[in-house]
């Protein structure tokens, strides 16, 4: 592989919030269920992660709005946006009235008393690991009337994990990763995070496990300390390469993944912050990465 892959950048910090925000959270909190026989809702997504798992399970043409963060896949660009990630406009919602309104996180709780009170049903159903993104499907599945899609798409992700799972499970050598999140300020993830299980999936170790935080903010000195070697950037640069600007940081050309030439950018960051139907992508992507002399 080489150093450059397709990219998909943050345009600004704010953003880097909104994708850390996509991370918290996959089991479901109870809310009013579907009527019985309302075998096709019409849904209102205001997560992207929930847009993509409606898509991937065949809800898509039942998602009548959308956040402005929902980007994957193409087809929800034709969606209504009915708000930002986390903080949709009531007027919207009051105006399309979905039957449910599906949420992973909300910025203000408040909001969803105020959406049940327009008479609209809600369910929150957030995602955090790779192991409960399966169970998000199937209880997607069962609100939108996809069960046998959602069970048979979920049983695939089950049966993805398990088998990378036993494919490092024994390797001798897993070698160290950061993934840097963004670079101003520098921020990675730490033991527990979405992007640190992918990358122990991909049986790899994540540099960020050192620190008890999920996603945190970090210095040049300690990434030189950690010294890994692989280098991974989830961001567009402005003017020349992400990889480009980690090699020529100065004092950086003592780690091991600059002297090695395992530094790498273009990735769509999406697949590696957003808990979703494409884990496995993301896992894969970073077992190539991890052990580019292995098979896919």
């Amino acid at each position: 592989m080489n150093m450059h892959r397709k990219p998909s950048g943050l345009p600004h910090f704010t953003l880097l919030l909104s994708f850390i925000l996509l991370l918290w959270g996959c089991g479901a909190e109870k809310k009013t269920a579907p009527e019985q026989g309302a075998d096709s809702p019409t849904v209102i997504s205001l997560a992207p992660s929930i847009t993509e798992m409606m898509y991937a399970i065949g809800a898509g043409e039942q998602l009548k709005g959308r956040t402005s963060a929902c980007d994957w896949p193409k087809e929800a660009a034709g969606v209504p946006v009915a708000g930002a990630f986390g903080r949709p406009s009531l007027e919207i919602l009051a105006s399309i009235h979905p039957d449910l309104v599906i949420d992973v996180d909300l910025a203000d709780e408040t909001m969803g008393e105020k959406i049940e009170a327009l008479g609209i049903r809600r369910e929150t159903i957030s995602c955090k690991t790779p192991e409960e993104i399966p169970d998000a499907l199937r209880k997607i599945g069962k609100l939108t009337g996809h069960e046998r899609q959602a069970d048979s798409l979920a049983s695939v992700i089950e049966r993805g994990l398990e088998k990378y799972q036993k494919k490092t499970a024994g390797m001798e050598h897993r070698p160290s990763i950061y993934l840097e999140i963004w670079d101003d300020p520098f921020w990675t993830g730490g033991r527990g995070s979405y992007t640190s299980a992918l990358i122990s999936y991909a049986g790899a170790t994540n540099i960020g496990d050192a620190v008890e935080k999920e996603y945190f903010e970090i210095s040049q000195e300690w990434v030189i300390r950690q010294n890994p070697e692989i280098i991974a950037c989830m961001y567009m640069a402005k003017e020349s390469t992400a990889a480009d600007d980690v090699i020529n940081r100065p004092g950086w050309n003592h780690i091991h993944a600059v002297k090695n030439q395992r530094v790498y950018d273009r990735f769509d960051n999406s697949i590696f912050l957003r808990p979703g139907p494409r884990v496995l992508e993301g896992i894969e992507a970073l077992y190539r990465l991890a052990h580019p002399e292995s098979k896919p």
